[in-house]
């Protein structure tokens, strides 16, 4: 059975209200989260506080948070505040609603009920660095400037790292990051009746009859597949745009966007090369966008073994992606956080508070135990 506790009964009425108000914040990554990261910041009294401010290319203003407090060579605790889009809620996604003992609403889950349970873990122990990030769900842009900019993470002499993604508290030794293949096919908008206009999606379409053979590949071929992996199979997921264009218009620009996933042992240049060669044989512009590279830590290594032994869980891999892909560059990181991930990215997103107040107890007895044992 796992050893740590739940909170305080004071505590957790703090992690409840804060939680909610982060919640009850839009901070959808489209949008700027600086009124969450001021709400998380005025919790944070007594620590260092460093603010990594930048535009995101849409022009919006972000904010990623550093705060530490003690001497270096601790753990750090790391959450996101933004969220995925509000796609098919009926509900009030940001109504930050408790109901027997659940916690409701977007980002309740993924993840700032986490985020919520870091704050408190650090308010209590004597030695704590967090590291609060934004643009997770999209482009890791909070984590990256963190990564590379950060002087107060480098100071902090950090030994490890715990990301509170959501994985029903069991720690995650590693996961697959992504590649981002954006496809354009380009047409000539007209009234379809008038035969003048060039239909974009027919020179899509070949295209993506080899993105599908593509993606039958990866769940058929064993050398792309990784076997320590559920699924062992890569994601390779298909979205189709027409960006608004009515039936009766012929489509001027086509975008067909993959999420390509590996872990650690897939070479990922197989898929890169048929990406490629499939774009330019169909006449498509292609971009691509990646990742850090996927963070894995053997069984064996002094984080890991530390997590196993303060849950009473074995160390899993996750097929999802984390800011750990760009936080590993700091130190090596497990991904162990509350509440279950198939929440997560749903329109009946929420998190057990039990299961957060749990991982309170869980961060603090992390945050004050060796962390190089």
């Amino acid at each position: 059975m796992p050893r740590f506790g739940q909170a305080s009964p004071a505590m957790e009425q703090e992690l409840i209200r804060l939680a909610a108000d982060l919640v009850r914040m839009d901070s959808r990554s489209h949008l700027s989260n600086l009124a969450v990261a001021e709400r998380i910041e005025a919790e944070l009294e007594g620590f260092e506080i460093e603010r990594l401010d930048y535009v995101d290319a849409a022009g919006v203003a972000k904010r990623a948070l550093v705060a530490h407090r003690g001497g270096p060579g601790g753990l750090a605790l790391s959450g996101h505040m933004d969220t995925v889009p509000s796609t098919g809620w009926t509900d009030d996604p940001w109504s930050g609603a408790i109901r027997d003992g659940v916690l409701h609403g977007l980002g309740s889950v993924d993840m700032k009920g986490a985020v919520a349970a870091c704050v408190m873990a650090a308010k209590r122990a004597p030695r704590a660095t967090l590291l609060i990030t934004t643009d997770e769900e999209t482009t890791k842009q909070g984590a990256l400037m963190i990564a590379e900019k950060s002087e107060l993470a480098r100071r902090a002499g950090l030994a490890g790292i715990v990301v509170a993604e959501p994985t029903g508290l069991i720690p995650v030794r590693g996961h697959r990051v992504h590649i981002a293949f954006t496809a354009t096919a380009e047409g000539v908008q007209a009234h379809s009746s008038t035969g003048k206009g060039l239909n974009a999606n027919w020179a899509l379409i070949p295209f993506l009859v080899e993105v599908k053979a593509m993606f039958e590949r990866l769940r058929t071929d064993p050398a792309l597949q990784d076997q320590a992996y559920d699924p062992v199979f890569s994601d390779f997921n298909l979205v189709v745009d027409n960006h608004g264009t009515a039936p009766n218009v012929t489509v001027a620009k086509a975008t067909a966007r993959i999420k390509f996933r590996y872990s650690r042992s897939i070479d990922p240049s197989p898929v890169q090369a048929a990406m490629r060669e499939a774009a330019r044989a169909n006449g498509l512009t292609l971009e691509e966008k990646h990742e850090g590279s996927p963070p894995e830590l053997p069984l064996d290594h002094p984080l890991i073994r530390r997590a196993c032994a303060l849950t009473g869980q074995a160390a899993r891999t996750a097929p999802f992606g984390t800011d750990a892909s760009e936080l590993q560059a700091l130190a090596p990181c497990v991904v162990l956080g509350p509440g279950g991930i198939e929440y997560a990215h749903t329109p009946f997103e929420c998190v057990p508070l039990a299961d957060l107040s749990r991982a309170v107890g869980l961060f603090g007895e992390l945050l004050t135990g060796d962390a190089r044992t």
